[in-house]
């Protein structure tokens, strides 16, 4: 670390530290799982858990996916200088040391998480806690992303797991409806990054990571992303025949209809533009269909 850095360092507030180390854990992904959790939960039928537990498996799951997120930027701390998205991440700047003393608390964290997940839940909604923290920390960032355009469709499986792990606090057997939940979280990762992943290309080559608009060109992974949100569209409309209601089922409709309409405009023109409509598109599609589906599994 250079002197220059150490000087800044010295001169940061309290509040200045707190962003840096937030930043590093990636909160708002692990929030949007963290509610996809919950969203299990809440559809998956049995006796509810109490609110103390809804609490404790909440937070396992945060903190679980925060342990992830500080894992994954640590690890790619040196990829990550390549890309202009990612260069002024904490480590890449020096603005937070990186030692291995992070990889101590990284630890800390997932078992505390996996821990506190079991205690106040069930063996088996912790086995889902950890399993969503490994496969993005483990099967996505050190063996698949630098490897394989599969990467992010291996390595999406941690939303789907956070369900799982909501959906076996109620019941560990799990239904149909937590299971084709994570199917739908499953099918939704994919055409969620490759949007990002076609605006941002040029990035991720000059990074040598090989993202399917890297792999195959942008113009055929606008066509993927078409394909695969009409499958996502299919799907989000399965949990209807076991027990989902009109309200979800219209939010996926809604939803996931919009993201269809601006996959098939990215499909027809590829652009950065295109790109970023599709992608804000699968925000808002995800928030239609697991606000719906929090709703539904409230009222059912």
């Amino acid at each position: 670390m250079s002197s220059t850095t150490l000087a800044q360092g010295a001169q940061r507030s309290p509040a200045q530290w707190m962003r840096l180390v937030l930043g590093l854990f990636k909160l708002r992904i692990g929030v949007m799982i963290m509610i996809t959790a919950l969203v299990g939960l809440i559809v998956t039928p049995g006796s509810a858990p109490g609110p103390a537990q809804v609490v404790a498996l909440a937070l396992s799951v945060l903190l679980a996916s925060a342990s992830a997120g500080a894992f994954n930027q640590y690890f790619e701390y040196e990829t990550d200088r390549l890309m202009v998205r990612t260069r002024t991440r904490a480590f890449v700047t020096g603005a937070l040391p990186h030692k291995p003393v992070w990889l101590v608390l990284i630890a800390a964290l997932l078992i505390l998480s996996v821990g506190a997940a079991w205690l106040a839940s069930n063996a088996v909604a912790a086995l889902f806690v950890f399993l969503g923290a490994f496969f993005y920390g483990v099967v996505y960032t050190v063996w698949l992303k630098r490897r394989s355009w599969t990467n992010i469709v291996i390595g999406g499986l941690a939303g789907s797991f956070a369900v799982l792990a909501g959906g076996a606090a109620v019941d560990p057997t799990l239904g149909p409806l937590p299971l084709l939940l994570a199917l739908v979280l499953f099918l939704w990762t994919p055409p969620h990054f490759w949007s990002l992943a076609i605006a941002n290309h040029a990035d991720y080559a000059a990074a040598g990571v090989p993202m399917l608009p890297v792999v195959v060109g942008p113009e055929r992974a606008a066509r993927v992303v078409y394909a695969s949100t009409a499958a996502l569209l299919l799907a989000s409309l399965l949990p209807g025949l076991f027990g989902a209601g009109p309200i979800y089922l219209a939010g996926a409709l809604v939803g996931g209809g919009y993201f269809l309409y601006k996959a098939r405009a990215l499909a027809r023109a590829p652009s950065r533009k295109t790109a970023m409509a599709s992608f804000f598109a699968s925000l808002l599609q995800l928030s239609l269909l697991l606000g719906a589906a929090s709703i539904d599994g409230l009222i059912r």
